[in-house]
């Protein structure tokens, strides 16, 4: 089982869109998928048309210590979900007190083993809901924007992501870099993939995710693009991104929860 963390603490990147579509662009090849919506907005548990805000079973109930993590998952057209709602937004602080308080996500999902892929939606901020996602993950995605100021503020993300490998979580490793609204038409995109790539290396998927107005869409209609416009470049390229993802399996050491 690969548990993901998506993260950026820039907000406007992708990463709540890249997560669904990754999702079910994963689930459409077969896979066994699990999304965990973290962030105290809720976008993700929003975009796909899933309303928890009056529900007791999301995330914050597990983080709690209320529910157990298969008593509030949901199915959502062959995806399963982790819903999150409003309450979250509390959690930083009810939760700053507790022992342990940067493992209980792991702890939680410890009995959670039927799936191929666990996908973190983690929130825009380097808080203690990232702490958990990135302590219970075994690794990163980091969507980038193609755009000037991409890479501004990395550093402190990639400080707090070394710090949690060195202390906490060993095998915790940044795999992969997304690069999201790409117009090939601008030769600014072109310079700042290519300072992407000069950064990061190979960890840039080879597949970047078009700028595209079907992705901004599909949330309103609280679909993925799949199932709003399958023949989108957005559908295109999350499909393509998600043989990316796949092809890169063999060589790498799948951690074992």
């Amino acid at each position: 089982m690969k548990i993901i963390a998506l993260l950026n603490q820039k907000g406007g990147v992708g990463k709540t869109t890249s997560c669904i579509n990754i999702g079910a662009g994963l689930s459409n090849l077969g896979k066994k998928v699990l999304l965990v919506d973290l962030d105290p907005q809720a976008h993700l548990t929003c975009s796909l048309g899933i309303h928890a805000d009056d529900s007791d079973k999301t995330i914050y109930e597990i983080l709690k210590g209320e529910k157990a993590a298969s008593d509030v998952i949901l199915d959502r057209a062959g995806i399963d979900v982790i819903p999150s709602s409003l309450n979250l937004s509390g959690a930083e602080i009810e939760l700053s007190g507790v022992a342990g308080r940067e493992f209980l996500l792991r702890e939680a999902f410890t009995p959670l083993t039927e799936y191929d892929y666990v996908l973190l939606d983690c929130p825009p901020s380097l808080g203690l809901l990232t702490l958990n996602a990135l302590t219970t993950a075994q690794e990163v995605y980091i969507p980038l924007q193609t755009e000037f100021l991409a890479l501004q503020g990395m550093s402190k993300l990639l400080q707090t992501i070394e710090v949690v490998k060195k202390r906490l979580n060993p095998p915790l490793e940044i795999t992969g870099i997304i690069g999201t609204r790409f117009d090939s038409r601008k030769n600014l995109n072109q310079e700042v993939v290519s300072k992407i790539k000069g950064h990061f290396g190979n960890k840039l998927f080879p597949t970047l995710i078009r700028d595209n107005v079907a992705l901004a869409e599909a949330p309103s209609f609280g679909k993925t693009i799949f199932e709003y416009k399958p023949d989108s470049y957005g559908a295109d390229d999350y499909n393509q991104l998600c043989q990316d993802i796949l092809a890169r399996i063999p060589q790498e050491a799948v951690c074992q929860n």
